[in-house]
């Protein structure tokens, strides 16, 4: 299959229209008009996995490689050194990001993994409403996201409502209405505002509550006449116990 038929099926599946102002989903490299030998999905690129795959593979991620301007390519840094190694291989890449986040990811975690009842979704924010304890809701976080720790700013013994948000959703907390709000990456100071505002904040990890988009995005594509593969991305971050 061409580049510009799969680019076109996914943005059936996602429209990349609805992606963030500041985000770069679509293409990231490659020929619309060159033909794909493979798919490969994977939340990030990494080395091994463009070593691993063949010449002409299209890669299709989660998080884009390129954010904002580039201005120079030192192939010694990265992303330059990552492209470079693509180029040379003909491989191409296709990003979707905060548009499938909006379409998929949210919603698959918060009612496939977490096992909520989805009661409203407003972009990017899930939220449910029921009756948690303190205890019982970091057991099942911990249990279904598979995190030896969680990281949570305030605490609340009786929670009646819950919120989500996958990746970095932190500066969404303004648009939360719930007692619990449950996303990635908290800052120092969004925990400090939190804690000031009342709101019961529980860290799930950028990694962990995102790395199912290989499995959803592999489910949409297996309707094309191309073989498509997961490459398991690997966290960034690991726990050292001393």
């Amino acid at each position: 299959m061409k580049l510009q038929e799969i680019y076109d099926f996914l943005d059936k599946v996602s429209p990349f229209e609805l992606q963030e102002k500041w985000d770069n989903s679509g293409l990231i490299l490659g020929d619309m008009q060159r033909e794909a030998s493979q798919i490969v999905v994977a939340l990030d690129i990494d080395v091994e996995m463009i070593e691993e795959a063949k010449e002409g593979t299209l890669f299709i991620v989660h998080h884009p490689l390129i954010f904002g301007k580039f201005t120079q390519l030192d192939l010694s840094k990265y992303p330059a050194n990552l492209l470079e190694k693509m180029i040379l291989k003909k491989q191409s890449l296709i990003a979707l990001h905060t548009n499938f986040d909006q379409t998929h990811l949210n919603r698959y975690v918060f009612e496939k993994v977490l096992g909520f009842t989805l009661e409203t979704e407003n972009a990017f924010v899930c939220t449910t409403k029921g009756k948690w304890h303190y205890k019982e809701l970091l057991t099942l976080l911990k249990e279904k996201l598979n995190l030896p720790t969680l990281k949570v700013i305030g605490k609340k013994e009786t929670i009646t409502s819950i919120a989500l948000t996958t990746g970095a959703g932190a500066s969404l907390m303004d648009e939360v209405e719930a007692d619990c709000f449950l996303t990635g990456d908290i800052k120092y100071h969004d925990a400090m505002k939190a804690m000031s505002e009342d709101l019961m904040m529980v860290d799930i990890g950028h990694y962990e509550s995102e790395k199912f988009f290989a499995q959803i995005i592999l489910d949409e594509l297996k309707v094309l006449p191309l073989l498509a593969i997961i490459s398991n991305s690997k966290n960034p971050f690991h726990i050292e116990t001393l």
